[in-house]
């Protein structure tokens, strides 16, 4: 079996600034539903969405400047729970966060899938690169960028960002996440972080004279050693902060993932929010499913 692993909250942010919604309240709910339904048509059995409940979380202790939810449109907002309850009311298995992220339960539910000797394949369905991190050499563990039909395994996570998953940390530590609220070190761009960690492989494994730098061609190598030097705790601080938690609330065993169809007060629910047509295709999708 392949296990699919969905970010809600990527997709209900992507529905509700997508140039056909017409309905700001309402119309992204429509758009998550249907787009995990085309899972389902697509082959898919297992599936496990993760969503950011509320938008803080742990990592809002360790950094002040880390996003808040504070710039997201009321009408936005309050579709975060309800898009929940829909897909619950679907039968699919959600995992709404509150201390973590839904970046964290993606990645704890691959960990657990990935160690199911049953599992063939994990799909991590976002674009989100925090979740590079989780691919695995094995091709066990991959990324889906769904929109764009593109497949990040191993040698994908490279070619695009220039290091292995497991210096994804280190290279957002470095570079920085705007969407996420955590600025980096000045001067590291993504050419330099990659050329460096490619290298060496992690933050605390660079050499902070830059004479050790020797056969690294770097441009302005010695200021961003200096830099390094100077901010180096702050580096460590911020690849903590872009590092997923596997400890993350999810599903105990990839069997509580199977698709269960749709339940009692499905079809009211998507009556109220104009989603007959989606209601319609789920129960054909679950007629035909298996």
């Amino acid at each position: 079996m392949n296990v699919h692993l969905v970010d809600g909250t990527y997709e209900l942010f992507r529905f509700h600034y997508g140039p056909s919604n017409k309905d700001t309240r309402l119309g992204a709910q429509r758009g998550v539903l249907n787009t995990v339904l085309d899972l389902v048509d697509g082959g898919a059995t297992h599936i496990g969405i993760a969503t950011d409940h509320v938008i803080e979380s742990f990592r809002n202790d360790m950094y002040d400047g880390y996003k808040d939810g504070s710039d997201i449109e009321p009408d936005l907002f309050a579709q975060f729970p309800e898009v929940e309850e829909l897909l619950e009311l679907a039968g699919f298995t959600v995992w709404p966060q509150i201390t973590h992220e839904a970046d964290d339960g993606m990645a704890a539910a691959a960990a657990m899938a990935a160690a199911d000797d049953r599992v063939e394949q994990v799909i991590i369905c976002t674009p989100d690169k925090d979740l590079a991190q989780c691919v695995t050499p094995d091709d066990r563990v991959v990324q889906l960028d769904r929109r764009r039909e593109i497949i990040y395994d191993w040698a994908g996570v490279i070619e695009k960002f220039g290091v292995p998953p497991d210096s994804i940390p280190d290279y957002l530590g470095v570079v920085g996440d705007t969407a996420d609220g955590f600025p980096g070190l000045q001067g590291w761009g993504a050419k330099s972080a990659a050329k460096v960690l490619s290298k060496f492989g992690h933050i605390d494994q660079v050499p902070l004279d830059v004479a050790e730098w020797e056969g690294l061609d770097v441009r302005g190598a010695a200021k961003l050693a200096l830099t390094l030097r100077e901010n180096f705790e702050d580096a460590l601080l911020f690849r903590r902060i872009a590092t997923v938690d596997l400890d993350a609330p999810v599903s105990a065993t990839v069997d509580e993932m199977v698709w269960q169809g749709p339940g009692a007060g499905f079809d009211e629910r998507c009556a109220e929010i104009g989603a007959d047509r989606v209601a319609k295709r789920a129960h054909e999708l679950f007629w035909n499913y298996g």
